[in-house]
């Protein structure tokens, strides 16, 4: 491809300017170039040089003068020609490698499903907070009416991957800041907990009488541990002579299809030692003997996992065939919204309106803070202090007629 080039006038003495014509499929373009120098190599002493252009004298050398300025300043950053999508790669590449395997596949989803597809093709140093805030606005409000909106938490999901990388690529001096910063998410609204009343409470013990999961599910009501962290106990966390428990672990599925199970910490990587009440030390020996049972019976098929709660042949315990079978009892005592989890706001609640102060529940439930479990439970303690008051009311009214 031929290529004319023209000397051109240095601006200020600040690099060098230069006009180029290119010819193109027979036509002539003409553009002005300005190089400069930006440091040296460390390896081989050369210097190192870049180049701007513009489609006229006056804009490029407004762009040197600029470039120049942050040079001397110490605030220059080097161009780079990643894209959203390339850079996006080398950072879920190179930089997930301290996240758990289910975290980085949850990083790995949004980035597929959500940011590359509105924002891959753009040159990572042309990315603007308008352009992020669009992308959130869609994924609220599509466009394509057969597009299923995300909800408010998912959003904030993927605002939390993008900000992630966005932020890595200002540490790594690709970007002089992060664009989504001035972003806005939608809100969450917190949904209210939905703990069993003494009523269902009562309901739902007697529905689960014979049940299969019958001990997992009142050991799970009555110490208020998660799902993962009761199905993830093993034999060696009980110390039934004492009447404690340590929560060490949680078991987990790998999100992908087909997925193995894994031990992980606890959440927030909190272990905790609860004490167990003694009705509770009596279910985990009766699912001990039940264990026994099962374990006679499989004989040469049982799987030795030391698992306090198991299938048939010692293995795992499926999540969604607890989740499916404690949803079925639901049904059936007149409350389907409740949700597993939901046994964990029981014990809670439960444990608060008994006299526990919040520390304990706090450490009981293996909360960061004691802060956040009032968040959560603070209207049953409002609830406590109004009760409260009426008592003193009556006891106000009864020496005052005395």
């Amino acid at each position: 491809m031929p290529r004319k080039k023209e000397m051109g006038r240095s601006a200020n003495g600040t690099g060098t300017i230069r006009k180029k014509t290119v010819i193109k499929n027979g036509k002539e373009y003409i553009y002005w170039e300005a190089r400069y120098t930006t440091g040296f190599d460390p390896g081989t002493g050369k210097q190192i040089q870049r180049s701007i252009t513009a489609k006229t004298q006056k804009e490029v050398a407004q762009k040197l003068k600029q470039a120049t300025y942050e040079i001397d300043q110490g605030t220059y950053l080097a161009p780079t020609k990643l894209t959203v999508e390339e850079w996006l790669d080398i950072w879920v590449k190179d930089y997930l490698e301290d996240v758990k395997s289910s975290t980085k596949y949850l990083y790995m989803r949004n980035v597929e499903q959500y940011i590359i597809p509105h924002l891959g093709a753009v040159k990572l140093e042309a990315l603007t907070s308008p352009m992020v805030q669009a992308l959130y606005n869609k994924l609220l409000k599509p466009e394509n009416v057969d597009v299923k909106a995300l909800s408010a938490k998912s959003i904030r999901n993927v605002h939390g991957v993008l900000h992630k990388a966005l932020q890595q690529a200002v540490l790594n001096g690709y970007l002089r800041v992060n664009p989504s910063d001035a972003c806005k998410p939608p809100r969450v609204v917190k949904k209210e907990i939905q703990p069993l009343n003494e009523t269902q409470v009562s309901e739902f013990l007697v529905a689960i009488q014979g049940h299969t999961h019958e001990y997992l599910y009142k050991i799970t009501l009555f110490t208020g541990m998660r799902e993962g962290e009761v199905l993830g106990l093993t034999w060696d966390c009980l110390d039934l002579e004492h009447g404690t428990l340590l929560i060490k672990q949680q078991l987990r599925r790998e999100q992908k299809k087909g997925g193995k199970y894994y031990f992980s910490p606890p959440k927030n990587n909190k272990t905790r030692v609860l004490t167990l009440a003694p009705s509770v030390i009596q279910l985990f020996r009766l699912q001990k003997l039940k264990q026994n049972g099962m374990r006679l019976k499989a004989g040469d098929c049982w799987e030795e996992n030391s698992l306090v709660f198991s299938n048939q042949t010692g293995g795992f315990l499926s999540y969604r065939t607890v989740y499916d079978c404690f949803k079925r009892i639901m049904v059936k005592i007149g409350s389907p919204s409740t949700r597993f989890h939901d046994l964990r706001h029981t014990y809670a609640v439960l444990a608060i309106k008994s006299g526990d102060d919040i520390k304990t529940v706090q450490e009981n439930l293996g909360h960061a803070t004691a802060a956040f479990t009032l968040d959560i439970y603070g209207h049953v303690t409002a609830q406590m202090r109004r009760n409260s008051a009426d008592r003193m009311e009556q006891v106000i009214k009864s020496v005052s007629t005395g």
